[in-house]
């Protein structure tokens, strides 16, 4: 589901050592089947982002998830879940450490 204002901040301990930039995106199914998340940077040509998507949530309601993105940027995402689709785009901004400069 889309963050507020269409902007994921990403704090520091959310950002892995190649530089990849991870969060939590909680999905609710109304439609039966496993969910699965796709994605395409917008604004520049990247490798497209990779989801993690537990088992255990069965085929329809809540579903937690995560979004692994290789990149800062605009990036458009899609879920589906049997024939249900939802695509949303959202900015993915990391956030800098207190007292960090630019």
């Amino acid at each position: 589901m889309p963050w507020p204002d269409g902007v994921v901040l990403i704090p520091p301990t959310n950002v892995h050592a190649d530089g990849s930039l991870d969060m939590k995106f909680p999905w609710w199914r109304g439609a039966i089947g496993l969910l699965t998340i796709t994605g395409r940077r917008l604004d520049a040509l990247e490798p497209p982002l990779r989801s993690y998507i537990p088992d255990g949530y069965g085929e329809h309601g809540f579903q937690a998830t995560g979004i692994i993105f290789p990149t800062e940027g605009c990036w458009e995402i899609t879920g589906r879940t049997g024939e249900a689709r939802l695509t949303f785009v959202q900015r993915v901004v990391r956030v800098l450490p207190p007292g960090a400069r630019t």
